[in-house]
């Protein structure tokens, strides 16, 4: 099967089109892929490379169509259009000027109304796309948050921009209603006390992984999550950290067990995406971890029961 490279030997995502901001090729794609190769300062031992994620995102993606047999035969491809951006221009060593490419390189996908998702990276990515679709919109932003930790501390010695810290900087944002963002799949003694404090402190809401899997039913689970980012905001956005899922799910990703199913994980993103989100990350993919590329083929998986999701949303 021939491919579109979007850079030396790797393919365009879910072989869509090579697109273009700035020649407005952009604008002839319903859903468009970027990718956000940065790891900022925090990272544990050897435990690194997530700035490898959208590289191997994409090159493990060739491997899918768009169908999914077990949503009522959806073939989303039927449905949408993709374009790849390509990647985010991030300078090693340099975390401002980095989040200040990111916000602009986003700001610049918000401004097509398309729908984006974004593949880091680690998770301070998420801080400046939120920041950038905050300015685009004319009211706040909710947020759905999948992830074993807050991601909330106010600093990683002294860097403001680290990947434990976008949820602080988040919160400090005037354009985002901290009463309408979600903690969800939170678990593990990898978080620090304080950190649910501050997500309390704020107003925040945290529904854990235990209470995930103690719930009757995840699709009312995931409405009752979806009312409180939404209420009171104009658009709703979902960012997933890989160690959401228990790390038998998610070789590579950090090491968190007791943590979501996949079945859990995908079922929650496509009921999330059926009552309506503005756009999506996946970020903390750690390819060298990985010897299968299990954790970032199943990237796919979840960015396509979204999308089948925004279809069945679209069809109301």
């Amino acid at each position: 099967m021939s491919q579109e490279m979007i850079y030396g030997n790797t393919p365009c995502y879910l072989g869509g089109k090579k697109v273009s901001l700035e020649d407005g090729s952009a604008n002839d794609r319903d859903v468009l892929i970027y990718g956000v190769p940065w790891e900022g300062s925090v990272t544990w031992g050897n435990y690194t490379g997530c700035e490898l994620g959208p590289k191997v995102i994409r090159l493990n993606s060739a491997r899918y169509s768009g169908y999914l047999p077990e949503l009522n035969h959806i073939d989303v491809k039927e449905y949408y259009t993709f374009g790849d951006l390509g990647d985010v221009d991030v300078v090693p060593a340099d975390t401002r000027e980095t989040m200040r490419r990111i916000e602009n390189f986003s700001s610049k996908v918000w401004k097509t109304d398309k729908f984006p998702v974004a593949f880091g990276g680690d998770h301070g990515i998420t801080y400046p796309i939120v920041k950038a679709l905050s300015e685009e919109i004319d009211g706040k932003v909710g947020i759905i948050h999948l992830d074993a930790h807050y991601d909330n501390h106010p600093d990683y010695e002294g860097d403001l921009y680290a990947r434990s810290t976008p949820f602080h900087r988040i919160y400090e944002s005037e354009s985002v209603r901290n009463e309408s963002i979600v903690h969800m799949g939170i678990h593990g003694p990898r978080n620090q006390p304080e950190t649910g404090r501050y997500a309390d402190e704020v107003g925040a809401t945290t529904i854990s992984a235990r209470q995930i899997r103690q719930s009757k039913n995840l699709v009312e689970l995931a409405r009752d999550a979806y009312k409180i980012a939404s209420e009171g905001t104009e658009a709703v956005y979902l960012s997933v950290c890989s160690d959401v899922l228990d790390f038998a799910f998610n070789p590579g990703g950090p090491v968190d067990g007791n943590g979501l199913t996949s079945y859990e994980l995908v079922e929650l993103v496509h009921e999330f995406a059926k009552l309506g989100i503005r756009g999506m990350d996946y970020v903390e993919v750690y390819p060298q971890q990985d010897t299968n590329d299990n954790s970032s083929h199943f990237v796919s998986t979840v960015v396509l029961y979204a999308l089948a999701g925004r279809i069945l949303n679209e069809q109301k």
